[in-house]
């Protein structure tokens, strides 16, 4: 409902208070009423505000504050913000939050900035030194996992090898995730558990890599490295995997996401994001994309556009390639300078074949189910605009909203063909950051590193998009997402593509109501307006105001879902209060200064 707002000045609210606190005006009386810094609404009608107001977990009012008084009541509490700056709670374009959580309980194997892994050495240190706090965990699951290794920036620029990892271990089966996540190490007692021989079948779409001697060096790739995976953490049972949704919603909400999402997943974590929500261990929303190639039938009973204690199924998921700074992704032409033993012309390779892209795409568009497809390279990128291609010719345009999931080589033609389609891109600009070097060096060379994550040709074309950390990639860290995004520098310093930049509220818009249209919950979620879900990130200070070269410096403050904090920072102070009986306004004193002419 959409309320009347009176142009009161502060004395009239002061002094008619008592009337408004009247039974009459019930429905009106604000349950939170959030001032005392900047809030950006991402509402281009008003995009900036100085209060906002609340009542059963929606937003009842946005304005002036001498306004809002109006809904002030006995129990209204009222939110300091402190100088803070208030934002539409983050929504998350592209992650995986339940297994975040693997990221979050097991060993950091990441480089600096987000951990000390800088070569095969500190790896090893660090998987000892996480084995030691974690003994008991180990002996129950017979079990080492370290997350989040990169090759790309170890010294030795190459993967570690079971040999690396048997010098940690020869007992107990160890299993490394690379920070893309399409990659993985094992040691010889992980080998043996999982049978891997030099004469195990290769998976389709996967690679086994092999040593001098022919036999399995413990580095698996693609689909051979998921197989793996699979089994190894099908060993800690239901528990395990509701500790992994429980920690990953900690995390998203600890970086001011209050919508996640799981962007890949199977029946059984499904089912698990679902308990864990309606045991109250989730916290944030969650839009589960069951994988199409596994279980169609469980997608189409489950697609829900409403939420079930905080989880729903949004639709299917694909995956036709790889990781690009892995040489995994499927290119339209050979990579750069690859590191490693690549044949002449190597361009990666797919994951799905052709005819899988073509079926799983035209089941999705027969019912009227959106669609979320991986596709880094531009021959990835090229089959999905193909499929989407036939199968608007086969059922016609609607409302699908097919989301394409990273397009880091995204050609020109490719972005106007995303365009005609009605294809939502979900963008992977901290790739800039991560691996902008490595691009510019290694996979696509200096020309065409200037392009990858698009933002620029995007934004040209009028299109929405949305960004993603893709976690447990990197780190859900909203701050550096949107540092990427405006400043496209590298770990070296370099900046890819001035071009491609846009500006700060283009990039929180992709980070708030872009997404929300993405998950179709563009009405809910995304700005701040009236009859929306009171879902807040409070940042340390205005992103629109700081230097753009110290928006990765700002800081959650707390996350705020449904109008409860689910995140608050340790240092960040609590500035929520009960309203004092008339006469004693807490809001009307704060910013007293603030209304006197």
């Amino acid at each position: 409902m959409r309320h009347l707002f009176l142009p009161v000045t502060r004395a009239i609210a002061l002094s008619c208070s008592a009337l408004f606190n009247g039974p009459a005006f019930a429905q009106d009386i604000a349950d939170t009423i959030y001032s005392g810094g900047t809030i950006l609404t991402m509402d281009d009608s008003a995009p900036r505000a100085e209060a906002l107001a609340t009542k059963d977990g929606r937003i009842l009012a946005v304005g002036a504050l001498a306004d809002l008084l109006a809904h002030q009541g006995e129990s209204t509490r009222a939110y300091d913000l402190d100088g803070h700056t208030m934002l539409p709670g983050f929504v998350d374009s592209h992650g995986h939050v339940v297994m975040g959580g693997l990221q979050a309980l097991s060993a950091n194997l990441l480089a600096p900035p987000d951990g000390d892994v800088t070569d095969i050495p500190s790896l090893q240190e660090a998987l000892r030194g996480w084995m030691a706090d974690n003994q008991e965990a180990i002996a129950a699951s017979n079990l080492i996992v370290g997350f989040g290794y990169d090759q790309s920036q170890l010294a030795e620029q190459r993967h570690p090898t079971k040999a690396d990892l048997d010098a940690v271990s020869t007992d107990v089966p160890i299993i490394l995730v690379h920070q893309s996540g399409h990659f993985g190490a094992v040691n010889t007692a992980a080998l043996v558990a999982n049978g891997i021989t030099k004469r195990t079948p290769v998976p389709p779409g996967g690679i086994i890599r092999y040593g001098a001697d022919g036999e399995p060096d413990g580095v698996l790739e693609e689909n051979a490295f998921f197989m793996v995976l699979g089994q190894m953490l099908g060993g800690i049972g239901d528990e395990g995997f509701k500790a992994f949704a429980r920690a990953g919603a900690k995390l998203w909400a600890s970086f001011g996401y209050t919508t996640a999402q799981e962007g890949r997943a199977t029946p059984q974590v499904a089912a698990i994001a679902h308990e864990v929500a309606a045991e109250g261990g989730m916290g944030v929303d969650v839009v589960v994309y069951p994988d199409v190639l596994v279980d169609r039938d469980f997608i189409l009973a489950n697609q829900s556009a409403t939420y079930d204690n905080g989880v729903r199924i949004g639709g299917a998921k694909l995956t036709i390639d790889g990781s690009p700074q892995g040489f995994t992704a499927l290119r339209d032409r050979p990579y750069f300078d690859p590191v490693g033993n690549y044949p002449p012309g190597y361009a990666g390779y797919a994951s799905a074949t052709a005819e899988q892209v073509q079926d799983a795409i035209n089941w999705a568009f027969g019912n009227d189910i959106q669609i979320l497809t991986h596709a880094n390279g531009e021959g990835a990128s090229d089959m999905l605009i193909a499929a989407i291609d036939a199968a608007e010719a086969t059922h016609g345009r609607a409302d699908r909203r097919p989301v394409l999931i990273h397009g880091q080589f995204l050609r020109p033609d490719q972005v106007a063909a995303l365009d005609r389609l009605d294809v939502f891109p979900s963008l992977f600009p901290m790739h800039t950051f991560y691996w902008g070097d490595w691009h510019r060096d290694r996979t696509v060379g200096p020309i065409n590193a200037d392009n990858i994550s698009p933002t620029g040709w995007v934004r040209e074309r009028g299109m929405m998009f949305g960004t993603h950390h893709d976690a447990p990639v990197a780190f859900p860290d909203s701050m550096r997402v949107l540092s990427a995004t405006v400043t496209r520098r590298t770990r070296s310093g370099d900046i890819l593509g001035p071009h491609q930049r846009v500006d700060v509220m283009t990039a929180l818009k992709a980070m708030t109501l872009w997404p929300a249209y993405q998950h179709f919950e563009e009405a809910e979620k995304g700005s701040l307006e009236v009859g929306k879900i009171a879902d807040f990130v409070i940042l340390s200070d205005d992103p629109t105001a700081v230097d753009p070269e110290a928006l990765d410096t700002l800081k959650v403050v707390a996350t705020i879902k449904d109008d409860g904090e689910i995140y608050r920072a340790k240092d960040g102070p609590r500035k929520t209060l009960l309203v004092p009986p008339v006469g004693h306004h807490v809001l009307d004193v704060a910013h007293a200064a603030a209304r006197k002419n």
